[in-house]
């Protein structure tokens, strides 16, 4: 028995070790690339409900991993809002004797700062990293929307949006992530309708549209980190 475990012991150390090695050899990755897709769904004076009229969206995005902690993405998306006047419950004077629906693509150019709230990868310089990790989001936003309703307009408008996902590392390059945000427009024609209670505000977020999204994206891991170059320990 004393020498069943002796070897016992042995073959799981050994293991550990070898696991250990091979996790040490691993190289940080400081890029990534991929796409994905999802859903949209507009929120604003036609919608109060985050599931309702929810559209298929895509994805390019590019991330730059500063380290296990913190990274900068860069996100090309592409949905479409929809909703309409039908069955909204509050009184607008212009639509109250006619229905007022649209559809309206929407593409947005996104740079956002992402957050993981446990060190994210593997390998040696990821010491104690997990594969998977979830994560914080916050960035800037351009938006681009063609109004399809009753006057037919390009928007240009800017969003905040604020996010929260999960990363999973398949492998050593493979990565696939989970988000949801909230994107909170700086304008109220998301919709194609301007102030449809009549009344004047003012203020940065007052009388404004937003969307929510969730996204699913893979991305691969390129340009490996030079350990010399980083003055690593052996």
């Amino acid at each position: 028995m004393l020498i069943k475990r002796t070897l016992l012991l042995a073959i799981a150390a050994l293991t550990t070790a070898v696991a250990n090695v091979r996790a040490q050899e691993l190289p940080e990755y400081l890029m990534e690339i991929g796409a994905g897709g999802g859903v949209v769904g507009y929120l604003g004076d036609f919608n109060g409900s985050i599931t309702k009229n929810l559209q298929p969206a895509a994805t390019i995005v590019g991330r730059y991993n500063i380290n296990s902690y913190m990274a900068v993405k860069l996100q090309l998306a592409y949905g479409k809002m929809k909703g309409s006047s039908e069955k909204v419950k509050t009184y607008y004077p212009d639509y109250s004797d006619k229905v007022y629906t649209f559809s309206n693509p929407i593409g947005a150019l996104v740079a956002a700062y992402e957050y993981n709230l446990v060190p994210y990868g593997t390998g040696r310089e990821y010491r104690g990293a997990k594969r998977l990790a979830p994560y914080l989001s916050l960035g800037l936003e351009a938006n681009y929307i063609r109004v399809n309703g009753e006057q037919k307009s390009n928007v240009f408008t800017m969003s905040i949006p604020l996010g929260i996902g999960l990363k999973y590392k398949l492998g050593e390059r493979a990565n696939i992530g989970l988000e949801w945000a909230m994107h909170f427009s700086l304008s109220d024609k998301l919709d194609g309708v301007k102030d449809p209670y009549g009344i004047k505000s003012s203020g940065l977020f007052k009388n404004t549209d937003c969307y929510s999204s969730l996204m699913i994206t893979a991305t691969y891991s390129f340009n490996a980190k030079c350990r010399t170059c980083h003055n690593e320990d052996e």
